[in-house]
């Protein structure tokens, strides 16, 4: 399993929510598991990379909606703020050039207080339920899953409700299909 490090550089998500840090660690050791990864069962590259890797980190930072648009401006060219942000840390190709004893930095999930809050608001449901999801999302990304296409959504989007179902949380795609 990986080493889950998060970071809560906004205070408001410890008032909101104390288990926060608690919270986004299981999701995301949730989804490091069910992507196959321990098993020997992945099918993505970046998950087959791991395979056999004895120390993978992945850090999860809780931040706020200002951190998060400055990060969605400089990477990805929208100024604005949104829930969660993926940064791999390495390529597929990149961690098997490395012996298995080095570590592997996995990447980062970074979270948008605010948005997520408003977000948990909107769709009635508990804020907590929502970072956990929202962190199975974006650690899948770190994983290579992705949702650009119908078929990788296909692929993605159940993943994520097994993840969460085993969390005891409902699916959040529900009847409409995304989020």
């Amino acid at each position: 399993m990986p080493e889950i490090a998060p970071s809560s550089p906004c205070a408001a998500w410890a008032t909101a929510l104390p288990e926060a840090e608690a919270v986004a660690m299981q999701a995301a050791a949730a989804a490091y598991e069910a992507a196959g990864v321990a098993t020997g069962a992945a099918a993505l590259p970046m998950a087959r990379a791991l395979r056999g890797r004895a120390h993978v980190e992945i850090a999860v930072v809780l931040a706020d909606d200002d951190e998060v648009r400055g990060l969605n401006a400089d990477w990805r060219g929208q100024d604005k703020p949104t829930n969660v942000l993926s940064f791999p840390a390495m390529e597929p190709d990149d961690v098997t050039r490395q012996p298995p004893e080095m570590p592997v930095l996995l990447g980062d999930v970074v979270l948008a207080f605010e948005t997520c809050v408003r977000e948990a608001g909107e769709q009635g449901k508990p804020l907590g339920h929502h970072l956990a999801h929202l962190v199975v999302h974006g650690t899948l990304h770190l994983l290579g899953y992705d949702h650009e296409t119908d078929e990788d959504a296909g692929v993605m989007e159940p993943l994520e409700t097994h993840v969460l179902a085993g969390l005891g949380i409902a699916d959040p795609y529900g009847e409409s299909g995304h989020e």
